[in-house]
């Protein structure tokens, strides 16, 4: 159905994994545009109450692929592109459902991003998060400065984006950027129970909360 997503549904709850693993899991034109699809069939779905977002174990994902963007250097090109970012993951953190982002492995720039666009982070213990744009002379373009901050506060955002350094696991459950973290066996586990916890609330109590938290 899909190219470069695995999309499965068990009950009320639906589970995409990105599905480029020769390529870290990064964003191309056409899995942005999967993904845009598949979100907009999901928010009109009522029989699906919670989303699962991973990457599989051994890397969230990487960000944008950079091959892709090679070449253009216009502003014009990379406004274009953090465009394209932004409206994705603000498609993410409108959706309807609650979303958990399962985190294993890296999950760098646009996958950083993607993260903290769901509304929870369940981690395993390998998963770092970074936004290292710093470090080629750009900066997290699809949301990243806002979300970030929000989540952990300027001075923590600052450190993260200013430095481009990525944190564990464990740095990023004790600033509140996650709310697990388990073993690397388990973490898709913890993320699909709490799917299911979520899936089984009433469900425009849970659209309405959500929609309130994020105008706020």
């Amino acid at each position: 159905m899909y190219e470069t997503l695995i999309y499965r549904e068990d009950g009320a709850v639906a589970t995409i994994q990105l599905n480029r693993p020769q390529k870290k899991n990064s964003f191309n034109a056409k899995m942005r545009q999967e993904m845009e699809n598949l979100l907009h069939d999901l928010a009109r779905r009522t029989a699906i109450r919670a989303v699962v977002v991973t990457g599989g174990d051994e890397i969230f994902c990487a960000g944008a692929d950079i091959s892709e963007i090679e070449g253009t250097h216009s502003a014009e090109s990379a406004y274009q592109h953090a465009r394209e970012f932004q409206v994705l993951f603000d498609k993410v953190e409108s959706l309807p459902q609650p979303v958990i982002a399962a985190v294993s492995g890296y999950a760098l720039g646009g996958g950083c991003e993607l993260a903290i666009a769901a509304d929870f982070r369940i981690a395993s213990e390998t998963a770092r998060f970074g936004l290292p744009e710093i470090k080629i002379g750009a900066f997290p373009g699809g949301g990243g400065t806002q979300r970030l901050t929000r989540l952990i506060g300027g001075a923590k955002a600052k450190e993260m984006i200013l430095t481009g350094d990525p944190i564990t696991a464990q740095e990023a459950l004790a600033i509140g950027l996650v709310m697990k973290v388990t073993p690397k066996e388990k973490y898709l586990e913890e993320a699909s129970s709490f799917a299911v916890k979520l899936a089984a609330l009433p469900r425009l109590a849970l659209q309405a909360s959500k929609m309130l938290i994020n105008r706020s």
